[in-house]
This record gives C-alpha cells, sequence and structure tokens, in this order.
C-alpha cells in the first residue's frame, strides 16, 4: 500500500461532506470518520478492495445536515463506535475525552476537543493531517449560531489548539463547497478570511453578521445521529389514523438500509416527467387527469408490499399519501407519510423541486 493510501477521502455531493478512511499500511487496520447514510455500500466496497479491517467508526460531532451511517458500518462489519463524549451520542461504544487515543496498528489517532461549532465538537490527529470536522474549514469555519454553538469558544479552539500544530500540518475538512480538498495550518493561520490576523471580537463579529439559513435537516439529523444514525422513531410525528409522519432524511435511512418499504403513489404521469425513486414499489393512489381515486389500489398494496415492515408512502409534497397511508394502516400495514415528498413544497415563484423535498435533497431518483 502506498504511503499516500494512509488517508482515502471520499465526498457527499449533496451534503458537501468529506468521509475519511485511515490506514495503517502494516496491519491493515482502519478507521472510518463521519460516514453518510447514502454511502455505506461505496465505503465498504472500498474497505474490502484494499482488504483492510475495520476497527472503528468515528463521528467528529452529531452532524445536522446528513444522517450518519456509524450504526450500519458498526453492525456489519463489528468495528467499534467512537463519538465526542459531549455531543450526546450515548449508544457509541466509546465517548471520547480531549487527549484521549484510538490505537490503529501500530499508530494512534488523537482526539481534541474543539467546541464551538458545537460544545462536544473534536477534531483527530493522524500522522501528519489533522481531520478539523467542522471547526477549521479551507477558508472558513463551522458555523457556531445552534446547536450549543459558541464563537468565543470556536475562535479558542482554532487558534490555542489547532494553530499551534505545526505549520505544514494537513488540514482535512468534514466539509468543503468549492471543490477544494485540503489545506495546511500554515495556510490557514495566513489566509483564513474570518480568523487570520483577527482579534477574538473581530471573529464573534463575523460570526454574528453570517445570518445563515438553518441546516434543511437538522430536525431530523441531529437525533437521527445522537442514535448513531440507527432508526429512531423519537423523530416521527404522530397522527391520527396511520403510524406517523416521518421526517425525509429519516425516511431516507430506513429505506437505505432496508428497515422500510418506499411506495410511490403519484400518478405515472409524474413518475415520467418528474422522475422516480430507483426501486420504489408504484401504486398510484389516483389517476390521471381526472385524479380519481384508483380503484384498484388495495389489491395492487396487498399484492405487492409485504406487511413484514414498515411502509413508507410518497407523494408529490406530503399531502395524498396522508390519505393513503391512513388507507394503508386500515388494511394492517404499519404506514409513514413522507414528509415534504419528492419535489417538496412551491417557493415564491411556485416552482417544486427547488425548496425541500427528496430530489432537492439530493437523494436517489431517475428520470422516466
Amino acid at each position: 500500500m502506498k504511503k499516500s493510501d494512509a488517508i482515502i477521502q471520499l465526498f457527499d455531493k449533496p451534503s458537501s461532506t468529506f468521509t475519511y478512511i485511515l490506514v495503517d499500511e502494516s496491519s491493515r487496520e482502519a478507521a472510518i470518520v463521519d460516514a453518510v447514510d447514502c454511502h455505506i455500500e461505496r465505503d465498504l466496497a472500498e474497505i474490502a478492495s484494499r482488504d483492510l479491517k475495520l476497527k472503528w467508526v468515528i463521528e467528529t460531532h452529531a452532524h445536522a445536515d446528513h444522517i450518519t451511517a456509524a450504526d450500519a458500518i458498526s453492525r456489519r462489519t463489528g468495528a467499534r463506535t467512537a463519538t465526542p463524549a459531549l455531543c450526546g451520542v450515548t449508544p457509541a461504544n466509546l465517548q471520547l475525552g480531549d487527549g484521549d487515543k484510538l490505537a490503529l496498528g501500530i499508530d494512534f489517532i488523537l482526539a481534541i476537543h474543539t467546541p464551538g461549532h458545537t460544545a462536544g465538537s473534536m477534531c483527530f490527529r493522524w500522522r501528519d493531517a489533522v481531520l478539523t470536522g467542522d471547526t477549521l474549514l479551507i477558508g472558513g469555519c463551522g458555523r457556531t449560531d445552534f446547536q450549543s454553538g459558541n464563537s468565543a469558544a470556536m475562535y479558542d479552539s482554532i487558534t490555542t489548539k489547532l494553530f499551534t500544530l505545526p505549520n505544514d500540518t494537513r488540514i482535512l475538512p468534514a466539509h468543503d463547497y468549492r471543490g477544494r480538498t485540503e489545506s495546511t495550518i500554515g495556510e490557514e493561520k495566513l489566509f483564513n478570511p474570518r480568523i487570520a490576523d483577527k482579534t477574538k471580537q473581530e471573529f464573534i463579529d463575523i460570526m454574528n453578521a453570517l445570518n445563515l439559513a438553518p441546516p434543511k435537516m437538522i430536525d431530523s439529523a441531529v437525533p437521527a445521529n445522537q442514535n448513531l444514525g440507527a432508526m429512531n422513531a423519537s423523530a416521527i410525528c404522530a397522527s391520527d389514523g396511520y403510524a406517523g409522519d416521518i421526517p425525509l432524511a429519516l425516511a431516507h435511512a430506513w429505506w437505505i438500509k432496508g428497515d422500510a418499504v418506499m411506495v410511490d403513489i403519484r400518478t405515472q404521469a409524474e413518475l415520467d416527467c418528474v422522475g422516480r425513486v430507483p426501486n420504489a414499489i408504484c401504486i398510484q393512489w389516483k389517476l390521471y387527469p381526472d385524479m380519481l381515486l384508483n380503484p384498484d389500489f388495495d389489491r395492487e398494496l396487498i399484492a405487492n408490499v409485504p406487511r413484514d415492515k414498515p411502509v413508507l408512502f410518497l407523494c408529490r409534497s406530503g399531502v395524498r399519501s396522508i390519505d393513503c397511508a391512513r388507507r394503508a394502516q386500515a388494511l394492517g400495514y404499519s404506514a409513514y407519510n413522507v414528509l415534504e415528498g419528492f419535489e417538496g413544497d412551491p417557493d415564491a415563484q411556485k416552482q417544486r423541486g427547488k425548496l425541500n423535498g427528496w430530489r432537492h435533497a439530493g437523494y436517489e431518483w431517475i428520470q422516466g
């Protein structure tokens, strides 16, 4: 194995998240950091192709913009999970404190507590690199305006912990939105516009003026990630007549793991023109163009969908699927309405697919 293969960098486009696989070449032991739920098979294939033994599944913090694959990867590989102690991820095998070391072959991964983005956020030093999570980004840093964020703590974490590392230390962030892959401590000390040559108060003022919109997945991602991405019923809103309204991200997590069946109840015209979820079962609730109820819905549902798993009903925006879920529940299914649907809500120009919904989130879909 080449020296350059000691760190493998992978990318999730919808959330601009980097996942890292750290490798000890001599023992072929590996650790994966910040895995994303929709890339489980990709990540496991990468590990298998290099004949690695996964020892650790690590999180830098409880993410608000995607759901982790930590639980699923741990279950499938036997690797132990390790998370920052102050992030509330109670199911993890190991709760990490500042300065803790995770043995990996003949070396170790060093945990560095860097509060600021969240109170529990951590960076991880591995050989000549530091995985900076959402603490220090290339030409920026993580936001501090939600989820126990603190701008003053962020300034201290960057300047007194990260910036004391050698200047040639490689920076590998959890995100980048401009196609960049890495930086160095020296470069960020000189050129990072948020913190280079800034006083603490100047940094706080910059952070307070960002005025960013909330992450679109925060309500579902954080509770799921505090459960290592495992099925989390607490995120589901109780509803009358069916099992509940399930957030889009959690529905995707159940579906991608095979823990639930997806049933797309839109018309054939919508599927053809707008797109559809690959491998979802398609049963029309109403028929185009008159939009009358499909008289064969019950028969088609019973013939095609088993009752041994939860059923996730998906429509355009999460409205038609309410009545559909109620009907399925009456037929003996554990039926859920997927909030936001495939196209989401209309924006200010009354256009769909641009504000929220399955397609906008970047989940799997195909045309036609």
